[in-house]
């Protein structure tokens, strides 16, 4: 049988309504976080940024990727999150137009942490030598 890349069959990526629910819950998300103020402590006077949200194959579940500015835990993040999980789906179920409103999961998301490792690796002296070595030959 022969799978159809819309089915989120194995080695292919999510599809195009996939990728569309998905950014839609991210923007209504950031929007939600924007306007209301959550009531659990791990999140008093923390700015949340919902850097992605992937959508499973049949849009019933969103894992949204969130993180903060500043030096907050990330997991701490998460979880309380994954607290105010059922009111921000409430939330979510007034401001986007799908068939069902998604159950939300939170992960840290460390990919920031990663680029700004990556910056600083480059900007060792040993590595800004390498790369203007490289940058000298034709």
């Amino acid at each position: 049988m022969k799978r159809n890349a819309r089915s989120g069959g194995h080695g292919t990526g999510p599809s195009q309504r996939q990728l569309r629910a998905a950014e839609l819950v991210r923007h209504a998300l950031v929007d939600v976080l924007a306007r209301e103020d959550l009531r659990d402590p791990d999140l008093k006077g923390v700015s949340i940024t919902v850097g992605e949200v992937r959508a499973s194959p049949d849009l019933k579940h969103m894992t949204v990727f969130v993180s903060s500015l500043g030096a907050h835990d990330g997991e701490r993040l998460a979880a309380a999150m994954g607290r105010c999980a059922p009111f921000l789906r409430g939330k979510l179920g007034r401001h986007v137009d799908l068939r069902f409103t998604p159950e939300l999961h939170f992960i840290a998301d460390a990919s920031y942490d990663e680029a700004r490792h990556i910056d600083e690796l480059l900007a060792t002296p040993e590595v800004a030598r390498d790369l203007k070595r490289d940058g000298d030959e034709p």
